[in-house]
C-alpha cells in the first residue's frame, strides 16, 4: 500500500506533517493493506490566515485493486482531527465495501 500526502498551497508540507499523516494512515488503515494499491492524503486549510472552526480539510482517495476509488472528507479544527477523522471515515467506507465484497 503507497501513502502519498499533499498539502494546499496555504499549508507549510513539513516533513513531520507527512510523516504523521502518513502514521495515522498506516495506523487505522493498515489491517486492509492487501486490498489497496494506494491512498492518497490531500490535506488543506480552507481559509487560510483568516482561521474560523472546521476550516481544516483533508481528503483520502483509496483505490482497491479492481475497483473505483474511494473517496471521503473531513473538515475539523484541527489539521490532526481533521486526518484521523478521514482516516476512519475511509476506514468504514472501506470495511462495508470489503465486506460486501466477501459475502457474494
Amino acid at each position: 500500500m503507497k501513502i502519498q500526502v499533499n498539502t494546499g498551497h496555504s499549508i507549510e508540507g513539513s516533513e513531520e506533517m507527512v510523516r504523521w499523516a502518513d502514521t495515522v494512515v498506516e495506523r487505522v488503515l493498515g489491517h486492509l493493506s492487501k486490498h489497496i494499491s494506494r491512498i492518497e492524503v490531500h490535506i488543506s486549510d480552507e481559509n487560510g490566515d483568516k482561521g474560523g472552526a472546521h476550516d481544516k480539510r483533508c481528503m483520502m482517495e483509496a483505490r482497491l485493486d479492481g475497483h473505483q476509488p474511494i473517496a471521503v472528507t473531513h473538515e475539523a479544527q484541527a489539521f490532526g482531527q481533521a486526518v484521523e477523522g478521514a482516516a476512519e471515515k475511509l476506514k468504514g467506507a472501506l470495511d462495508h465495501i470489503l465486506g460486501r465484497m466477501h459475502d457474494i
